[in-house]
């Protein structure tokens, strides 16, 4: 599994339309009313990677495995959903545990499709589920403070009295209005920062859900939203959602048709490739005649770390990584030919995972 995102938006901005485009089936109920979905939807797409494609063209394997995005699709949220309004905090609560956020905001303007405030306005649409999604961090956050103070009668830890900090911190952060992703904070304490799941420290992508791109109002809308990001540290991707719904149920025959040869890789790849840069993960491969597969480390992670992603007994009687670059591996033909070449290297368990490399793993236990 390569990362989990969450989709977030208000009511009736096409949420549920773009999860059936990112499943290319029609899975999710697609209605033009507020909360048609109450329960989360949920299901994973594969990573486009050329190289992945490319290492199975060549080997041929029984079996190929790509990496993959889980995607949960909560009800949109309305005004005081951190309070409870539309079982706004039941939504949230399924996906605190995401790595990354996706928002989907309504950039088109339409009199056919209902909005929550009447009319849309992307800016003032996305402050308003942003500033909710503060809201019910800042009431997570109080929450734990107030459950640290009982315990504060006692004797505190060294490393309860750091997560006090950290809590605190976070207090003054949200109730500045700022998301928690902006706390300074140190390495050791992000795993107490991720277990408390705040949805405002995720990393969040925005979506701008266009129509066919020809009105001034529609323009405007989108460039709100890049100038939001720019302030936030956002990414920005535009597509249409009823589009891509429209060209995922079609065959790759029928996309090269309709699209061109030139426009091979939609919206919806592309939005699953930033997801991954985003969250800095790395992908790395195994290729042989069983099986073909992509893999992911955070980047930086050494081969020692990629060899326990595979198998925990890799990791415990790891010799060696034989490496080598997907590109020269396709260009010698198999692992074979390539170590013959001299091009296969041994590598240590500090050997450092390079994007798009291939391994070979030597262990023994």
């Amino acid at each position: 599994m390569g990362c989990s995102c969450g989709i977030v938006g208000l009511p009736n901005v096409g949420k549920s339309t773009l999860f059936n485009a990112l499943l290319a089936a029609e899975t999710a109920n697609v209605q033009n009313y507020p909360f048609c979905t109450i329960e989360p939807n949920r299901g994973r797409i594969p990573v486009p990677h050329r190289a992945f494609d490319a290492l199975v063209a060549s080997v041929r394997p029984d079996k190929a495995v790509p990496n993959f995005v889980e995607i949960v699709d909560i009800a949109g949220l309305v005004k005081g959903a951190s309070k409870g309004e539309g079982l706004g905090n039941k939504f949230l609560a399924h996906i605190r545990e995401v790595d990354v956020l996706l928002h989907l905001v309504r950039c088109f303007p339409s009199s056919r499709v209902l909005h929550v405030e009447e009319t849309p306005d992307a800016a003032r649409d996305a402050e308003l589920l942003e500033v909710e999604l503060l809201l019910a961090d800042l009431a997570r956050v109080e929450g734990l403070l107030a459950q640290a103070a009982k315990r504060a009668r006692g004797v505190l830890s060294r490393e309860e009295k750091r997560q006090h900090e950290i809590l605190t911190q976070l207090k003054d952060l949200l109730n500045r209005g700022e998301a928690a992703r902006k706390l300074a904070i140190d390495d050791d304490d992000l795993p107490f920062l991720k277990g408390v799941g705040l949805l405002t420290a995720k990393p969040m992508l925005y979506v701008c859900n266009i129509g066919d791109g020809s009105s001034e109002q529609e323009t405007a809308f989108v460039k709100a939203i890049e100038e939001r990001a720019l302030r936030t540290g956002c990414e920005v991707l535009r597509l249409s959602a009823i589009e891509e719904a429209e060209l995922a149920v079609l065959s790759e025959a029928e996309r090269a048709s309709l699209l061109g040869e030139e426009v091979r890789v939609s919206g919806l790849e592309r939005a699953a490739s930033v997801l991954f840069r985003m969250l800095e993960l790395v992908t790395f491969f195994t290729a042989g005649k069983k099986e073909v597969r992509a893999w992911t480390v955070k980047r930086g992670q050494s081969a020692f770390d990629a060899a326990g992603k595979i198998h925990s007994d890799f990791q415990k009687g790891f010799i060696c990584a034989e490496t080598i670059d997907a590109d020269a591996l396709l260009a010698y033909g198999s692992f074979e030919q390539a170590r013959e070449a001299g091009k296969v290297r041994q590598e240590g368990r500090g050997y450092v995972v390079k994007n798009e490399d291939v391994f070979l793993f030597r262990f023994n236990v």
